[in-house]
């Protein structure tokens, strides 16, 4: 991450990152299941749209839904079922942090996703050396 020990910094660093390195920040664990299932050596993933999540921590522990979207630049998932009405009645999505979450089911229908998490190929799609 950052050379810097100090917690200031490392904040910094967080908030001010751009996004292809703030994509790595959205990552959650992998539980046993989707891992013996999906074949995946890796202990956590990145979380991806259409991936089936298991909160952990907070009010909706418990809860078990699908990723409806994934907020990169604010480091939050939104899930399909887990709402919340405001005061004049209106549904919206909870914003919850992916470290207080696990995936129980992977979306393998990207097929470079697929390839980068079974490790059967480069980032190009081409095989290793």
């Amino acid at each position: 991450m950052v050379e810097s020990s100090k917690p200031r910094k490392q904040r910094k660093h967080r908030y001010s990152a751009p996004l292809h390195i703030k994509r790595h920040f959205v990552r959650a664990h992998l539980s046993k299941e989707a891992r013996d299932k999906s074949n995946v050596k890796r202990r956590s993933a990145q979380v991806a749209k259409g991936d089936t999540v298991k909160i952990m921590r907070g009010g909706k522990r418990g809860t078990t839904g699908k990723v409806a979207r994934v907020d990169i630049n604010r480091g939050f998932l939104y899930l399909e079922n887990v709402t919340r009405k405001n005061a004049r009645g209106r549904e919206f999505q909870i914003p919850i942090r992916p470290s207080n979450v696990y995936i129980t089911e992977l979306n393998l229908s990207d097929k470079l996703r697929s390839s980068k998490l079974l490790g059967s190929g480069d980032i190009d799609g081409k095989e290793g050396k």
